[in-house]
């Protein structure tokens, strides 16, 4: 395998969004507080039973954000084995009135990372992580920022492999997935 990163923009939307953003929920964390919360907060992994597959792109692809937000700052990296795109970041900054960015320019989100799942557990994602980290510290960034939700655990435990610390823990903030804890997890840079 020849794993080639580029870095790509917003007019390769259409083909970023044909790597899928599917992943199988097995596990997810719930999370307790502790002491309505002043005492921090328990994670406990616990099965999902039957376990299902969860589309990030239910809702429609990558291109979908070219209607919502102005993401001219932002920047989009893409993983080829050859000809063949197996996955891509997005990385959001210096975008007014985009919540996650907490109107601050010294502040980058990682908004989208995705690796086709026969390519997941090589490499690839840790790859594309480090790219989208190399890039917010060339825009003077401070920190990056990146959501998941609680049933996402592969997810998590990459985040915090890759140095991030969970920093945020809301429950209730998916309408649409009452049941899903919202985490966010910050990586100092």
């Amino acid at each position: 395998m020849n794993i080639q990163i580029s870095q790509e923009t917003v007019d390769d939307l259409e083909d970023y969004g044909r790597v899928p953003m599917v992943y199988t929920v097995s596990s997810r964390y719930r999370a307790e507080s502790v002491n309505g919360g002043l005492g921090g907060w328990t994670l406990t992994e616990e099965p999902v039973i039957p376990a299902y597959q969860k589309d990030y792109d239910e809702l429609g692809s990558p291109t979908r954000w070219l209607r919502h937000k102005d993401i001219s700052n932002w920047t989009f990296f893409a993983a080829y084995d050859g000809q063949h795109r197996v996955g891509g970041a997005a990385v959001a900054w210096n975008t007014p009135g985009l919540h996650m960015l907490e109107a601050r320019t010294d502040l980058a989100a990682l908004w989208d990372l995705r690796v086709r799942s026969e390519y997941r557990r090589s490499g690839i994602g840790s790859r594309l992580f480090d790219k989208c980290v190399a890039w917010a510290r060339e825009k003077g960034c401070a920190r990056l920022k990146i959501e998941t939700d609680g049933n996402n655990v592969p997810a998590c435990r990459f985040y915090a492999a890759k140095g991030c610390e969970l920093r945020g823990i809301h429950p209730g903030m998916y309408a649409e997935y009452p049941d899903e804890v919202q985490f966010l997890w910050y990586l100092d840079l």
